[in-house]
């Protein structure tokens, strides 16, 4: 009986209904995230005259890891709550809403609001991201071989979205007005929010209920989440009343010292103190390994929007038959090609695994850091043409996000994916918190990379580009070595049959 429920809900491509639910809702929520991200630096580096802030270069890309590991960084309260005190569906409900706000208050045109908007993001993202991510993985049964393809699937909305909003955004930002490209990632998301309260019940009871043991007090947990909201809150607001500030260059610093700190703190509780099994501190072994690959990857992947969006904006001949286009639109290439390519990915991890011969995730992740080195490589001839002839030619860009996208796609679905499957089941929504916080832990750097790439102009890119290759094929080589030693093995719900 338990083998029919696992394989007769196949309403979306082959897939769980609920999919849907979760595929439009990150759809529009990914349109809102990088059709605002998509437009940061740029608008940050602009002058006053042209609607901008007018922030040097490496102040604008410290503003920009900062938001950015955030973002990711509270994916780990994100998760706690989730499995403490809301269950994931509602916390998804909540994060979707506070983003929303977010991005209208972007769109008022103010230095204060800009940065009260980022925090709103970040705080509605944290709650969101991890947990709308969890819900996919439960919506199939342990040992459901859909799951990888599922993942994949789920990615392309991820994709789509951002594709809508480098185009939307991107053209009202850069071509109208800045505020009114900010403005829009909140019309997109306000669509997100509907769609999800109007079709939620297709999820059935995946992540509906805290996972909560039998000796967990949830009244204990709502009292501490309110006493840490009371104090977000004062934090806010007398930052928004320009009591306090901080230097963003060392505030970038200090998130990733944080992060650091946390993200061991975390592991080493796993392994000491959280009573796991045997098999579960195998599992968790296999998840630290995966999260320093996942670091150094989005770390050089972040550079996208970054120190590569402004290489585009500046040093990039962006005339199509004689019209300008928008720097934002070269970034329509990566998940254009995600879309393209995720469904070949999808079939081709089924058809190996159905023969027995699906790589490891290990082995998928240093497949995903060559790759990336490659696309690296061709942006130092673009750097260097730029250097030249003051402008490069738009193909060395889309050379870079061609490989930088093969890349992602060997390792982000999966890396989803081996979370959901090898995460201790009490631990699942935290246990995706930690992964979103590699990319936390990577935007920090990224932001951090970005500000050296301009110290001295673009001829501080090749030198720095060149380390990020070494450093991306050394963790590639890492992985393949380490995947001999460390296995894992598929959690199985409490109360299911095997």
């Amino acid at each position: 009986m338990n083998e029919m429920i696992k394989t007769s809900d196949t309403y979306f491509l082959g897939h769980p209904k609920g999919l849907v639910t979760l595929f439009l809702t990150e759809m529009w929520e990914r349109m809102s995230f990088y059709g605002m991200r998509g437009l940061l630096v740029l608008f940050m580096t602009r002058e006053i005259t042209e609607g901008g802030m007018n922030l040097s270069a490496p102040e604008a890309m410290a503003i920009y890891g900062i938001y950015g590991a955030s973002v990711y960084f509270l994916c780990v309260p994100g998760g706690w709550i989730a499995d403490k005190i809301f269950g994931a569906q509602k916390t998804v409900l909540y994060g979707a809403i506070i983003i929303t706000l977010g991005h209208y208050v972007l769109a008022i045109p103010s230095d204060k609001t800009f940065f009260l908007g980022l925090v709103l993001v970040s705080i509605g993202t944290g709650l969101l991201k991890p947990n709308i991510s969890t819900i996919v993985g439960q919506l199939y049964k342990p040992g459901d071989l859909r799951i990888d393809s599922g993942y994949t699937i789920f990615y392309m909305s991820i994709n789509i979205g951002s594709m809508l909003g480098f185009l939307v955004c991107g053209y009202l930002g850069e071509k109208v007005g800045w505020h009114w490209g900010f403005g829009a990632a909140g019309v997109g998301m306000t669509f997100g929010v509907l769609q999800y309260i109007f079709t939620k019940d297709s999820l059935g009871e995946a992540g509906k209920k805290p996972n909560l043991s039998v000796n967990e007090d949830r009244a204990k947990y709502v009292s501490l989440f309110k006493y840490a909201s009371a104090i977000i809150g004062l934090i806010l607001i007398t930052s928004f009343l320009g009591l306090w500030s901080i230097d963003p260059e060392l505030l970038n610093q200090l998130t990733v010292y944080l992060i650091l700190i946390v993200a061991a703190s975390y592991f080493i509780y796993l392994f000491t103190f959280a009573g796991l099994s045997d098999e579960e501190k195998n599992n968790i072994k296999m998840l630290l390994l995966l999260f320093f690959g996942s670091v150094l990857f989005w770390a050089g992947f972040d550079q996208g929007g970054s120190s590569l969006n402004l290489f585009a904006k500046d040093f990039t001949d962006l005339y199509v038959f004689g019209w300008e286009m928008p720097a934002t639109f070269l970034q329509v290439a990566n998940p254009l090609m995600v879309v393209i390519f995720a469904p070949f990915f999808a079939a081709f991890w089924i058809t190996l695994g159905k023969r027995n011969l699906d790589p490891d995730t290990p082995q998928k992740f240093a497949l995903g850091c060559f790759l990336m080195a490659i696309g690296f490589l061709a942006i130092i001839f673009g750097v260097e043409a730029a250097m030249q002839n003051g402008k490069a030619g738009v193909q060395f860009l889309l050379i870079t996000y061609l490989f930088h996208t093969l890349g992602e796609l060997c390792l982000s679905p999966v890396g989803l994916s081996a979370t959901a499957k090898y995460s201790p089941i009490r631990y699942r929504g935290q246990m995706m918190g930690i992964w979103f916080l590699s990319s936390s832990l990577a935007a920090g750097l990224a932001g951090l990379i970005a500000s050296r790439s301009f110290e001295s102009g673009i001829s501080s890119m090749p030198d720095l580009f060149y380390q990020i290759i070494i450093a991306l094929c050394a963790v590639g080589v890492f992985l393949l070595v380490a995947n001999r030693f460390v296995k894992a093995t598929p959690i199985k719900e409490a109360n299911q049959e095997s």
